[in-house]
């Protein structure tokens, strides 16, 4: 795959620009919005489809047990908001109304990870990845850029048929796919080969792990890429053969180290193929205000950081 990046754009357009795509072949999926429509990227289905748009205000509780009702009368409800209401402030809501019925609600996680910025510690999704992969039935998608997550909220309507979370930040972010790449809900992707480790990320991470490959094949280091944007159900056959063919693993994730990516591939390779392995995410700690690029250095997710990880992993691997 040739990476370049085609301009920054937030993964929230991606979202945005795929519901509206969504929504023109598939006349019973409806909006649901939250009082912050253009911020999660909603506001290209409501211009669209004023009719079948719904805003509800701030009142995220409500907003899922709509959906549900919505899903049991024959429509596909999609409600977005920040992430970190979508998945905390609902998950009674989506428990037990929505994923003990197994309904296809499709809920969009807007301004995830540390670098949504100066919204500070209240607004900065790093926990959500936790709570969706626990709820049965629930399918979480991680796009890494804006085209990638155009496709993703697609396939939630085409290859998901019960509940889905799609994470994605506000940020604008390298956008390097292409929406003519495939995608496959449940199947990771190589994006760079490599046999001495192998960064496997996700989100707005996967562009830095290809950075810092990059960076490490000028040292002579040979290192695989493996975005995984699926993180449930995960390609498990994907990791177990990463880690047969490289040895040492390092996981990389704007999200609290426990519960997301990290722990996720971690729980598949301890049971089939363990490998030294590091972690590239939230070390059990809130975040603050500041720049996006600011917070990413402070808890250390940024490029260099990779590289370090990589390294460490590799002497574990040697020793």
């Amino acid at each position: 795959m040739n990476f370049k990046n085609k301009g920054n754009k937030p993964t929230k357009t991606g979202f945005g620009e795929g519901l509206a795509s969504a929504g023109e072949k598939y006349k019973n999926i409806i909006g649901i919005g939250a009082d912050i429509t253009a911020s999660v990227g909603m506001n290209f289905f409501a211009e669209k489809f004023p009719e079948r748009f719904f805003s509800f205000g701030i009142a995220e509780q409500n907003i899922a047990g709509v959906a549900a009702g919505f899903a049991l009368s024959g429509k596909i409800p999609f409600f977005s908001t920040y992430g970190v209401f979508a998945a905390l402030r609902t998950t009674d809501q989506l428990r037990v109304s929505i994923c003990y019925n197994n309904l296809p609600v499709k809920i969009g996680g807007a301004h995830a990870g540390i670098s949504v910025g100066p919204d500070g510690a209240t607004h900065q999704a790093l926990e959500d990845i936790a709570i969706m992969r626990v709820l049965p039935d629930m399918t979480v998608l991680s796009p890494c850029d804006a085209d990638q997550a155009f496709l993703a909220t697609i396939a939630s309507v085409e290859q998901v048929s019960g509940p889905c979370y799609i994470r994605f930040g506000r940020e604008a972010v390298p956008n390097f796919t292409g929406v003519e790449t495939k995608f496959i809900a449940g199947k990771g992707q190589v994006f760079l080969p490599g046999k001495d480790a192998a960064i496997i990320a996700t989100g707005h991470l996967v562009w830095s792990a290809i950075e810092a490959a990059l960076e490490l094949a000028k040292e002579g280091f040979s290192v695989r890429v493996v975005n995984i944007h699926t993180i449930k159900p995960i390609d498990e056959e994907l990791l177990v053969k990463t880690a047969m063919e490289t040895g040492a693993v390092v996981t990389a994730e704007e999200h609290q180290i426990t519960g997301g990516l990290g722990s996720a591939v971690a729980e598949i390779l301890v049971k089939h193929y363990p490998v030294p392995m590091e972690f590239i995410g939230m070390k059990d700690c809130f975040g603050e205000s500041g720049t996006p690029d600011e917070l990413l250095e402070k808890y250390e997710m940024k490029p260099k950081h990779i590289i370090q990880a990589v390294k460490k992993v590799l002497n574990r691997k040697l020793t």
